[in-house]
């Protein structure tokens, strides 16, 4: 195992392939429902506003008044492009995996422009400003904006398949995947942090005049500024300041649900250090219990937050809560 020496000798930053990943469910209001009911209906729905014409998608208020706006009106479904980009590589999460473009789209009847993909086989020479286009719908819709698949050239679309089922209730809400990508750099001071995690090593730093000790180290204390360039080993011992009962799943955490999260203090840390609790019954979670890193197997240590599997409760009398009032 590595000494806080040799971890501090190898100050090269870690680098690694990062991803935020969750499904977004937001409410629709009354004016959205309206635009997100139409397009399961194979339908595109405006409104009119008195200053700013046919507004697609509809908005709740004139963009110049404030008014409220509740006169809705049917568009297109054909219309014009206004202006394009074209995506030479898709992501992988994109609904089209071959060259296309993403297009402001005035809608017949419409004064505003609809943001959409437009699909012209992958043929950029077949793109151009004015070109006239229309929805390829899916032939099952659910009230998404991806119901519509892509515009196409007009002469190759084709009139919105009927719903099977029409559901008697307007759409009240939508889901949107939400994924971001990204290269992150742990730089200096959480590169060391990480390597001792795979030596089973908790490290942080102590600030300027040695009375605090921070977990994860920062590289400056957060209340002077300062720098911190000493690291020391804190205990994988530490008793529990605050937690939470998590009761919903996340695809990247894999614990059986419900679970508890854990702001822990470290012995010879002086800030909370999350993590999930786990061999605890819900009932027995408090304030002050005393709990115990169990770390990865040898051979499944790696230099991340994974090296340490979860905290769990050990036999050691609680904290008072005098003694770690401040950090709740």
């Amino acid at each position: 195992m590595a000494t806080i020496e040799e971890l501090v000798a190898r100050a090269e930053p870690l680098k690694g392939p990062h991803v935020i990943e969750y499904p977004f469910r937001r409410s629709c209001g009354p004016v959205l429902s309206k635009f997100f009911t139409g397009l399961r209906e194979g339908k595109l729905i405006g409104v009119r506003s008195e200053t700013a014409g046919v507004l697609v998608p509809p908005a709740e208020y004139d963009p110049q008044t404030a008014e409220g706006l509740t006169d809705f009106v049917e568009v297109g479904p054909a219309g014009k492009v206004v202006s394009y980009a074209w995506v030479s590589r898709p992501r992988p999460m994109q609904l089209l995996q071959h060259p296309f473009a993403y297009a402001l789209v005035e809608l017949d009847g419409a004064d505003t422009g609809l943001l959409h993909m437009v699909d012209v086989g992958g043929d950029e020479s077949k793109m151009s400003v004015g070109m006239r286009v229309a929805p390829r719908w899916k032939a099952e819709r659910e009230g998404s904006v991806r119901d519509i698949e892509a515009f196409v050239p007009e002469a190759e679309a084709r009139p919105a398949p009927p719903v099977i089922a029409e559901p008697d209730e307007p759409v009240k809400s939508v889901a949107t995947p939400l994924r971001l990508e990204y290269d992150f750099t742990a730089g200096r001071e959480q590169s060391i942090f990480l390597r001792a995690l795979a030596s089973k090593k908790i490290v942080g730093a102590r600030s300027p005049g040695g009375d605090l000790v921070y977990v994860p180290p920062r590289g400056t204390d957060p209340r002077t500024a300062e720098p911190t360039p000493d690291f020391v080993e804190v205990s994988d011992k530490g008793t529990v300041v605050t937690y939470s009962i998590v009761r919903v799943p996340s695809e990247n955490i894999h614990f059986e649900l419900p679970y508890v999260c854990i702001n822990v203090l470290l012995d010879g840390s002086d800030i909370p250090f999350f993590h999930v609790l786990q061999n605890c019954e819900l009932t027995d979670v408090r304030l002050g219990m005393r709990v115990q890193a169990s770390w990865a197997a040898d051979e499944d240590l790696t230099e991340s937050v994974e090296s340490i599997r979860y905290f769990e409760p050990i036999d050691e009398p609680d904290v008072p809560f005098e003694q770690f009032k401040e950090y709740c």
